[in-house]
Formats: structure tokens, sequence, C-alpha cells
């Protein structure tokens, strides 16, 4: 009897992308049914196919895990900048820019002095209160595209998220600076220079790239950016970022927004992206999932436990401050911070560098960040969509007043 050939590397690198986009697709559907979140569903799956489950991710697919997630990544944050118009922001800006400092500062404050008053260490402590301002731009952006919500407390939000991890890598430096001065005695403000120049320098690249193509973009067929435009300039967009070692996100999200505001012959800057983004989503959510580390939370431990009950507490009361603060509706300071509960690849991120800062808290430093991740990667967009109900069905009470 003949056997069945052997799979080639290529023949199962196709195979293993189109069972991830089927699985996507029917995944999706039945998301439609229940409550949960898509992107809860896909990380959920990924976690069963993957190494903590049934371990069938061949390596050939999650050794291309990091570009799947860049590439991902860059669509989210050109298409996020993107919402952000001078006609969605209007009277919204002075609130995005408040809501986003307190829930990010108050965050890193009631995360670090609780784990102080919980003896923990100075230096620990206000790692992991840095860590937690991040938040996770993708699984809080397709949430909203899914729930299909119209109103103002969408675009808040979307214009929050946009600035939320660029308070929370700022933040970082101040913390690795203070304890640097902390623990060494001197005053190391390197780890702040980095962060200002990684923001800095893709905020330049955004705008360097961002007012050319809004010019140049669509005249080949008027009025109607072509995919391969689109793609063309986000890409270049984001192997700049890399080469020159500077946030991608953020330089994605400046190209969006220049785009956005100053295409003046474009309706709809590069429509043509949504409609080829969500297979990327679903390879890259099923991807993450397989691999989550659940091992993790086996040694998430007293520390980990105050860190996500701390986090979610400084998210809520943060977002609470900042909307009486800017002067919104009870019901978005009520609501906003529980929306920006889910947390993702930039915490890690921020994680591993502060490991190489601070060896001697390396372990506890990444069991917690890496621990705390898993959880509000697949609870996180359950309450950003419970969000959004309230303030959907808010709004139809009010009868789309203000909020």
């Amino acid at each position: 009897m003949n056997q069945l050939p052997v799979f080639e590397p290529d023949a199962l690198f196709l195979l293993s992308i189109g069972f991830i986009l089927l699985s996507g697709l029917i995944i999706s559907t039945v998301g439609r049914q229940t409550f949960l979140p898509r992107v809860t569903l896909l990380l959920i799956f990924g976690v069963m196919i993957g190494k903590d489950g049934l371990d069938i991710v061949p390596s050939i697919i999650s050794d291309k895990f990091e570009l799947v997630t860049d590439m991902a990544l860059l669509m989210i944050g050109f298409l996020l900048g993107g919402k952000l118009t001078k006609e969605s922001l209007g009277s919204i800006l002075q609130s995005a820019f408040w809501i986003s400092v307190s829930a990010a500062v108050l965050t890193t404050i009631v995360v670090s002095l609780g784990l102080l008053l919980l003896n923990i260490p100075i230096p620990l402590a206000i790692m992991l209160g840095c860590l937690a301002a991040a938040t996770d731009p993708a699984a809080i952006l397709d949430v909203i595209e899914e729930s299909g919500y119209e109103g103002r407390f969408k675009n808040l939000l979307i214009s929050i998220v946009a600035l939320d991890d660029a308070w929370a890598l700022i933040l970082f430096g101040i913390g690795v600076a203070v304890v640097s001065s902390l623990t060494h005695g001197v005053t190391d403000s390197s780890a702040l220079i980095v962060v200002l120049k990684d923001i800095g320098g893709a905020v330049m690249l955004g705008l360097c790239i961002g007012f050319p193509a809004a010019y140049f973009t669509g005249r080949l067929k008027p009025g109607q950016p072509i995919l391969t435009e689109a793609l063309g300039i986000v890409f270049v967009c984001g192997g700049l970022a890399l080469w020159l070692d500077v946030s991608f996100l953020i330089a994605a999200m400046v190209l969006g927004a220049v785009v956005a505001n100053f295409a003046t012959h474009h309706e709809y800057p590069f429509h043509a992206i949504e409609g080829i983004e969500w297979p990327f989503m679903v390879i890259f959510f099923v991807l993450a999932g397989a691999e989550l580390d659940l091992s993790m939370l086996a040694k998430i431990g007293v520390i980990g436990f105050a860190y996500l009950l701390l986090r979610s507490f400084g998210k809520v009361i943060g977002g609470t401050l900042g909307g009486g603060y800017s002067g919104v509706d009870k019901s978005v300071k009520k609501w906003m911070g529980v929306a920006l509960l889910p947390q993702a690849g930039v915490a890690i991120g921020m994680a591993l560098v502060a490991a190489n800062y601070f060896p001697e808290h390396r372990q506890l430093l990444l069991s917690v960040a890496i621990s705390s991740t898993v959880i509000f990667e697949i609870i996180g967009p359950v309450f950003t969509r419970i969000s959004l109900t309230k303030m959907n069905h808010q709004g139809y009470q009010k009868n789309q007043q203000h909020y």
C-alpha cells in the first residue's frame, strides 16, 4: 500500500494558513450568536491548538508570528490613525487627552502604591505600575468594529487608545530613570531619552511619509486610492520604522491621521485596507493565543492577583476622574476605564526591557507581566464589549443626544 506523501514545508504552510482562516470564519459566525467578542474566541481557539493545548501549530507558522504581528499592527495603527480626523475629533479632543493621561498616570500610581503596601520591593512596584498603563489597540479596535456601534463614545475611545501607549512608553522611561536612581544612586535618564527618541522619531517618520502620501496617492484612479498604494505606503512606513528602531505602531498612526486629514481628493483614504485587514487579524489573534504561556498562570501568586485587581481599579478610576475633569457625561466616566482593560504585547515588550535593566527582578517581573497579559487579553475584550453595549443602549435611550 502506498504511503501518503510527507507534507513539504510550503504545502504545510499554506494548509495551516488556510485552516486558520477558515476556522476564523467559523469562529466569527459562532461569535455572533454569543456575547463573547471574536477576539476572545480566536485567542481561546489559539490556546486550544497551541503549545499548551493540542500543540498542532507547525513551527513553520509559529516562527512567522513576529512578522504577522508587525503586519497586523501596522494596518491597525494606520486604520486607527485614519479615524482621527478633524470631523471625528471635533469637541472630544480635550476629553481624549485628559482621560488618556488620567487613565495612564493613575493606573501607574494605583498599581505602584498598592504593590508597595504589600511590601513589594520599590523597583519592582514602580516597573509593574508603568507596565499597567499600556493597553491593546488591536483588540479594542476590533471589538469596536465588530460591535457596529456608532457614537461619540466610540470616537472618544478610539482617540484615547491612539494616545494610550504613547503615555505608557513615556511613563516607562520615567520609571526606569527613577528606579535606576534609587538602586544605583545615580540619575540614569538614558531610558527616558530612548523612549522620547522612539516616540519622536515615529511621529517624524509618519509625518515625512504621510504628507507626500496624502498628495500623491489616489492619482492613478482619481479620488480612489488602490490597494497596492495603500499597502505599499504602510509597509514602507513600517519597514523604515523597524530599521530606524522607532515605534512602528505610532508611525503608522501618524501616517493614517495625516493622510485622513490632508488627502482632500480622497473621500475615504485607503478604504481598501479595511477589506484585507481581517484575515491578518485572524492569523494574528490565533497565533497570539497559541503563543500564550499558560504555565505562567500558576506562578502569578499574590503579587499577580493584586496586579490584576489594581490595574483594573486604576483604569476605572482613571477614566472616571479624567472624564470628570473634562466634563463628559456620567455614563462615559463610568464605562470608559472598563473599555481600556485589554493589554498585550507592549506591556510584555516593556517588561523584557525592564528585565534587562534590573536582572535581579527579571523572573518575577516577567511572570507577572506575561500571566496578567494572558488574562487581560482574553477577558479584556469582553469588558470592552460590555462598555460599548451599555453606551449603545444609553445612546438609544437618550435618542442620540450628547453621549
